[in-house]
């Protein structure tokens, strides 16, 4: 827009230009009339010295035509670009945050594998352990009954070498 307003700026400025330095030629030649011709000529030049302008300004309305077509085409490049950069950084934060979010599975797994595993361990050794208690308190018992068997074997042999017939106080005599 600015270059259309200078060309068309410049043009009336040539065209007052060439119109002023053709009065003052007049003025200061001896011929007090300005011939038809010479008019003519003038009013040639002004027209096509106005062509020109008009030629030139069409021209660089062209170029500038190009350059925003160039400038609007590069900036779609770009933002297809920063949209694809975009769509790329998020396909990789995805992935990432679901790597981390795997890796934070995973090691929950893992924890909760390994306490279930320390949880059975310790269930196991405290069966054991009673299975243990059991075992022992039932061999206690049986040294205890042997042991009673035998203190009442012992008992009985101990008594019977003692008594003999008759010495037995409610054995055969009635008194």
């Amino acid at each position: 827009m600015k270059a259309i307003r200078s060309m068309s700026i410049a043009a009336a400025i040539l065209a007052a230009l060439l119109v002023t330095a053709n009065g003052a030629r007049a003025e200061g030649s001896d011929t007090p009339d300005v011939s038809g011709d010479g008019l003519k000529a003038a009013g040639e030049r002004i027209r096509q010295t106005g062509q020109q302008l008009q030629k030139d300004i069409q021209e660089k309305l062209e170029q500038l035509r190009k350059e925003r077509a160039a400038l609007v085409a590069r900036q779609a490049a770009e933002r297809r670009q920063e949209a694809e950069h975009a769509r790329q950084q998020a396909e990789k934060d995805r992935a990432a945050l679901a790597a981390t979010r795997e890796a934070r599975q995973r090691e929950a797994l893992q924890a909760s594998q390994e306490k279930a595993r320390r949880e059975a361990a310790e269930r196991a050794a405290e069966l054991e352990r009673i299975h243990q208690a059991e075992l022992k308190a039932k061999e206690d018992e049986e040294a205890a009954l042997v042991r009673a068997q035998k203190e009442s074997l012992d008992a009985y042999k101990a008594g019977t070498k003692q008594q003999k017939l008759g010495t037995q106080p409610q054995f055969g005599v009635d008194l």
